[in-house]
């Protein structure tokens, strides 16, 4: 495997640092608390795809550079701009940010403090977990604009918290503090101010110590049994088992078990 740069930055507002097998993707525009403008979703889309291809990421943790956002939506001075022939051009690319964190086929874990809102708080639950510090602020304001939440939010916040409390939200458009948005089942983490990226990276390492091809098909199942009958979902989980009972790793880690050791996974 070719050595891998500590650090690499795609576009000017994404950065990606590794960890060993995690994969740390920074959000980085610092002035604008992270607002996602149409450069920042292509990095993001771009950062990505990157990660998917890259067999020794086996966790991924997003976080952001501002001492004070984890990341504040859309940049809507951007799209105030924008005529409606070009914010039709521009859909494609902000969903593909989006969908790109969604998609990622390993275990992502969002660490967020200060306001995750509109888009910012959709990038968090397009992740599998979110780590928050006490500072949190998180909602989808996107009505109170006139638009709707469309980075996921409609159909990711219900999957949380379920159909009724996710209408309240998007409807009120309000913003929740720490302490209730971990009572709600907004965040599942929640540590203390400053700490999230530390936790969260803590917790990407845990995970990490595990089967990267256990992992991957383990995510698969969980995803793609969302919302099946239980006998649908159980054949769903019989694929990804199928997957890798006869992997590398598979032979590895009961190897690993019957020995005593730490495993040494293949990664296949």
């Amino acid at each position: 495997m070719a050595e891998q740069s500590p650090e690499q930055r795609y576009g000017e507002f994404v950065v990606v640092r590794h960890h060993a097998h995690v994969a740390e993707l920074a959000l980085d525009r610092p002035k604008a608390m992270n607002a996602v403008s149409t450069e920042m979703a292509r990095s993001l889309a771009g950062a990505c795809d990157a990660l998917t291809a890259d067999r020794d990421v086996r966790v991924v943790v997003v976080t952001s550079t501002h001492e004070r956002a984890f990341c504040v939506g859309a940049d809507l001075k951007e799209r105030n701009s924008l005529t409606d022939a070009e914010l039709v051009r521009q859909r494609p690319v902000a969903r593909a940010a989006y969908t790109g964190v969604l998609d990622l086929p390993m275990p992502t874990i969002a660490a967020v403090h200060g306001y995750a809102l509109g888009g910012g708080f959709e990038l968090a639950l397009a992740c599998d977990l979110i780590v928050a510090d006490r500072t949190a602020v998180v909602g989808l304001p996107e009505v109170s604009v006139g638009v709707i939440p469309g980075g996921g939010g409609t159909q990711l916040l219900p999957r949380r918290v379920g159909a009724a409390r996710a209408a309240e939200l998007v409807f009120s458009a309000r913003r929740v503090e720490a302490a209730e948005a971990r009572e709600l089942g907004l965040v599942d983490d929640l540590v203390e101010a400053g700490r999230d990226r530390e936790e969260a990276l803590a917790l990407a390492a845990r995970i990490a110590a595990n089967s990267p091809v256990g992992l991957r098909a383990a995510k698969r199942a969980l995803r793609l049994g969302q919302g099946l009958d239980l006998r649908t979902g159980l054949e769903v989980e019989d694929a990804a088992w199928r997957s890798v009972a006869f992997s590398g790793d598979r032979a590895e880690g009961v190897a690993a078990f019957n020995e005593k050791r730490s495993p040494e996974w293949p990664g296949e």
